[in-house]
């Protein structure tokens, strides 16, 4: 982030968040993608819904744009999440097939679920919105597991600032 507030008046609003990290996991015709997204929120009740951002440089967007539903991982925030995010993070599913190094399971719909997640869902892809250099995957998230042990921490962009991306930024 820049340190001249005038560069960008949100910086310094911006810089006070450390929100958790994702994995977002995504399967069409037969192809595996996934990838760190910082990018998430519930965005609605009623419907419930939730908004994940992925890049157009990602191999991920590429493989979500054909999907039927994507997967939204939050990591736990040891050294498995780190090495998780660092995985989905610092590696393009260009360069190396990412499932072959994690451990993983069929979710619904075909969507890769990682089994060291600390908590996941799979959502119905039900819209999607341009914004900026990210675009935006609205989902209707139908299942989910994890996050048995309560209180639940979660990884969070402050611990993977040092990641740096798999693909060209």
């Amino acid at each position: 982030m820049s340190t001249d507030a005038a560069d960008r008046p949100a910086d310094a609003f911006l810089g006070l968040l450390d929100q958790p990290v994702y994995v977002v996991t995504a399967e069409a015709d037969g192809t595996r993608a996934g990838c760190l997204v910082g990018f998430g929120s519930q965005c609605s009740i009623r419907p419930l819904r939730f908004a994940v951002w992925l890049s157009p440089e990602n191999r991920t967007h590429r493989v979500a744009c054909r999907a039927f539903a994507l997967g939204v991982h939050l990591l736990p925030p040891d050294d498995a999440g780190r090495a998780l995010a660092t995985l989905f993070g610092g590696s393009s599913g260009d360069d190396i097939d990412k499932f072959s190094r994690a451990s993983w399971h069929l979710g619904p719909y075909g969507v890769p679920v990682l089994t060291g997640a600390a908590a996941w869902f799979v959502g119905r892809v039900v819209g999607r919105a341009e914004g900026g250099d990210h675009t935006a995957f609205l989902l209707e998230p139908v299942t989910g597991g994890g996050a048995a042990l309560l209180p639940l921490s979660v990884l969070d962009q402050r611990a993977v600032a040092r990641v740096d991306p798999g693909h060209p930024a």
